[in-house]
């Protein structure tokens, strides 16, 4: 008898089962045919739903849908988005674009192009210094906010409990001891990255800590993707910090030969662009608080001679903003574009402007980590790049430390630095902040650093993929299916 109860019980179950899949799966593909905007992505998630009973419905409702619905589009709107059905786009570009002068004939289009994009001005003026590594940044940060009167402004992905994470914690309270206001900003799964949580020291001693979409039991998976990569520091609106360092022992790598030493670049700011990053800033905690913080102009003195711009890029309604820069700046190539990225996923578009600019006849170099922090990303990467090889663009291995360096330069005069990576999760679901810079003397200078890095590596060669065994071929190719989401 118990036999037959049980017998009939799992009959129920699997007719709620077949009956929620006949009601959600037809819905489920509905929606991917409407409203995803690339017939890939569509056909993907449709045999998802077919082949899996509610099981494929299930994971289209956690990780298929754009449902970034935030209080920032209300407030930018005036409106309120659907929560669950809408289209995956950002604000739309301005059709009227007004002339700030020429830096060159040859980036006007790209000049323009990006402020179509962001509505943010390029702001001449500006003194732009390159800090190498922890030894440089971690010193620099520490001393301006030593010196800070009236503000302090930090969003950082992870902040270590380490001796590195536990020297900016002291000095954060020593500010708010001295009465300085301090508000900091850390991401919820980033903070995860040590143990024990920095943000308590912090709270104790009076700073203001925010945590971006932190994780939490319910509400978990339909947010797990969206995180703010965003690295910035704004001390009283007079002098900043951005690029792609954390804060923690692991960017220190002057004699550390420990597997986890992270080579990078940071850069100092100050001028007028201070004030749009400070914009950023006030962007990240009005996403992660709700709370609105007033923007002043101070910190606008004219202090060197790079024109910068930040450009804000996240999956709302700054969607694709970083990934059409990327795509105009390529364009205006004549001569040479240098790339230095960690994680190199990058899109059809974007696969097609470099193979194009290496048709025209531009130098393109590419320098990748030999070995990978992310090993998964890393056989990703290899399953594509003969795409490059096989147009002539040299792509370089360089060897450890790990280098967690994000640089983009075109003709040695234009720079595109920050937080973003060459890949899915940076362009399409993190929340990045990357600095345009237009500088001939700091771009000379990057580029020497990086073709001394160049001169250090191997370079890769289309033999080498060629020769993959097809068992790791097919490793490659299978992580390579996932790098949406790698």
């Amino acid at each position: 008898m118990e036999a037959v109860a049980l017998l009939n019980g799992l009959d129920i179950v699997l007719n709620i089962i077949i009956a929620l899949d006949i009601f959600i799966a037809p819905l489920a593909m509905w929606h991917a045919l409407l409203y995803k905007r690339d017939p890939r992505a569509a056909m993907g998630w449709i045999s998802v739903c077919l082949l899996f009973p509610l099981v494929g419905p299930v994971l289209y409702f956690f990780f298929g849908i754009n449902r970034v619905h935030h209080r920032a589009i209300a407030w930018q709107k005036g409106g309120h988005r659907r929560r669950f059905i809408e289209f995956e786009r950002g604000n739309q570009p301005l059709s009227e674009i007004p002339c700030y002068g020429k830096i060159d004939d040859q980036f006007s289009p790209h000049i323009r192009a990006t402020y179509a994009l962001t509505g943010q001005a390029l702001l001449a003026g500006n003194c732009v210094t390159a800090l190498h590594n922890g030894e440089e940044a971690f010193p620099a940060m520490l001393a301006a906010i030593a010196e800070a009167e009236t503000t302090i402004e930090l969003s950082v992905y992870i902040f270590e409990s380490n001796r590195s994470g536990q020297c900016f914690a002291e000095a954060l309270c020593a500010a708010v001891a001295r009465g300085v206001d301090v508000k900091v900003i850390i991401d919820g799964m980033g903070e995860l990255y040590s143990w024990p949580k920095i943000s308590r020291r912090l709270r104790r001693c009076g700073v203001r800590v925010a945590r971006f979409n932190r994780p939490r039991l319910i509400g978990l998976l339909p947010g797990l993707n969206l995180r703010n990569h965003r690295k910035i520091l704004v001390i009283d609106n007079v002098v900043g910090f951005s690029g792609g360092i954390n804060i923690g022992d692991r960017y220190l790598v002057e004699g550390v030969k420990s597997k986890r030493a992270t080579a990078d670049i940071h850069f100092q700011f100050r001028g007028p662009v201070v004030g749009q990053l400070k914009e950023g800033f006030s962007h990240t905690w009005q996403l992660a608080t709700g709370e609105k913080l007033k923007v002043t102009k101070s910190g606008c003195e004219e202090l060197g001679l790079s024109a910068c711009r930040v450009i804000v890029d996240g999956p709302d309604l700054n969607l694709d903003k970083l990934e059409h820069v990327y795509l105009s700046a390529i364009a205006q190539a004549n001569q040479s574009i240098g790339i230095m990225t960690p994680y190199f996923l990058p899109s059809r578009a974007m696969l097609a402007a470099l193979q194009t600019a290496a048709l025209r006849g531009v130098a393109i170099t590419i320098i990748l980590p030999e070995k990978n922090n992310l090993a998964y990303v890393h056989w990703a990467t290899r399953n594509m790049l003969w795409e490059l090889l096989y147009y002539h663009i040299k792509v370089v291995y360089q060897p450890l430390p790990f280098n967690h360096s994000k640089l983009f330069m075109v003709d040695s005069e234009y720079v595109l630095l920050g937080s973003a990576n060459l890949d899915p999760r940076s362009l399409r679901l993190n929340y990045e902040l990357n600095v345009e810079v237009y500088d001939r003397s700091l771009a000379e200078g990057l580029e020497q650093a990086f073709y001394a890095v160049e001169a250090r590596s191997r370079v890769l060669c289309l033999a080498e993929l060629d020769a993959r065994s097809y068992l790791v071929r097919t490793r490659d190719a299978f992580c390579w299916l996932f790098s949406p989401y790698l």
